[in-house]
């Protein structure tokens, strides 16, 4: 939706409502990683309002969040200028203090802020990245998924899907199974995952810190004749001096970083030089407002951003960075977004280009063909 003329920065125009929802969609198959299993996910939307225009945000994150949203944040939000998003940051951060800011607040703060930029880029009847300024016309993206509980020919279609009907040039596969309990198995899927994609594919490992630091380097060692050039989490993200030893150790990259939910934690990670890309998820670390922060931060240490899950919501800001990597195509969101949008992006190629569908993050939500998926 557009308005006949865009609103001019100069005009105040007050936040007039903040409403929040949150619905848990069932996956398609059993799914898990190293150290979770799951069989739902759950999203919560924020939906800001001023002048006859909605905004929307999301997160990945229980039900709660979408009390946060209503009880702390929306009294700190609502009747602030619509344009002003940095002092509805500070407003928000200020207000969840007690409570704190990991997890669960930090979730909600980020899809607020993200309902924020999108309702600014609508009254500027702006695409959201020409609001933010683009760095890139595309946005690579890598294929995500392969589960500790796929089958092999499960895995092999879905990889297949990706690198041969999509063309998408790089995929991942989750590693580290019964929390690094069945290596041999791993390094199974490792080879039969190179025989699907090919030579020519990239091939990257989350093993999302299933691994202690010894058996982490023994497993990365191994990881390279089979050509994997991404190891994720090898150890938790939580032990920055494991992170250091192995990334010291191997030939690949190793990553982390997606736990993110405030900026001191990114300069403890890059402070400590514990990856060689740093991964940041708007949905969890503050938004759009405190991801690019990030990205700064990153880049005046020489290092790639990688955004990481909610492909949609990263799209327009990851063209805004100059030392973007790629996005995350992953499978549990790619398939929520696509049933819960309209607008969704085509990974093609293996890039998205945003932008191309009107105002805002281009995207209208199916609030009521998704009804029955609603829990708050």
């Amino acid at each position: 939706m557009t308005t006949d003329t865009p609103k001019s920065p100069s005009t105040c125009l007050p936040v007039e409502r903040l409403d929040a929802s949150a619905y848990t969609v069932p996956t398609d198959a059993p799914e898990a990683d190293a150290t979770l299993a799951w069989d739902s996910t759950t999203i919560v939307f924020v939906e800001a309002r001023a002048c006859g225009l909605t905004g929307v945000g999301w997160t990945y994150a229980p039900p709660a969040a979408a009390d946060v949203v209503r009880d702390q944040l929306a009294p700190r939000v609502e009747g602030r200028d619509a344009f002003d998003i940095p002092a509805a940051h500070v407003a928000q951060c200020q207000g969840i203090r007690n409570a704190g800011r990991p997890g669960i607040a930090s979730c909600a703060i980020s899809a607020v802020d993200l309902a924020l930029w999108d309702l600014k880029a609508r009254l500027m009847d702006l695409p959201l990245v020409r609001l933010l300024g683009a760095a890139r016309d595309t946005v690579p993206v890598y294929g995500s998924g392969g589960f500790t509980t796929y089958h092999d020919s499960h895995l092999a279609a879905q990889l297949s899907g990706w690198v041969h009907g999509q063309h998408i040039p790089q995929v991942k596969i989750r590693i580290g199974e019964a929390c690094g309990r069945s290596v041999p198995r791993d390094l199974q899927r490792v080879r039969s995952a190179r025989q699907v994609i090919g030579g020519d594919a990239e091939l990257y490992v989350d093993a999302n810190g299933g691994y202690n630091r010894k058996q982490a380097i023994r497993v990365g060692e191994a990881l390279v004749t089979h050509g994997v050039g991404w190891f994720e989490e090898p150890v938790s993200s939580d032990d920055l001096t494991g992170l250091r030893l192995v990334r010291d150790a191997l030939v690949c990259d190793v990553t982390a970083g997606e736990y993110g939910y405030d900026l001191p934690y990114f300069a403890r990670m890059i402070a400590a030089g514990a990856v060689d890309c740093l991964q940041v998820d708007v949905t969890r670390c503050g938004g759009i407002t405190e991801f690019l922060r990030a990205a700064a931060l990153a880049h005046a240490h020489g290092l790639e951003i990688s955004a990481h899950c909610a492909p949609h919501a990263h799209a327009d800001v990851a063209a805004a960075i100059p030392n973007l990597r790629h996005v995350e195509w992953f499978h549990d969101h790619v398939r929520i977004e696509s049933m819960f949008f309209a607008g969704v992006l085509d990974p093609s190629g293996g890039t998205v280009r945003p932008g191309q569908n009107g105002p805002g993050n281009g995207l209208v939500l199916r609030s009521e063909e998704v009804e029955e998926y609603r829990v708050a």
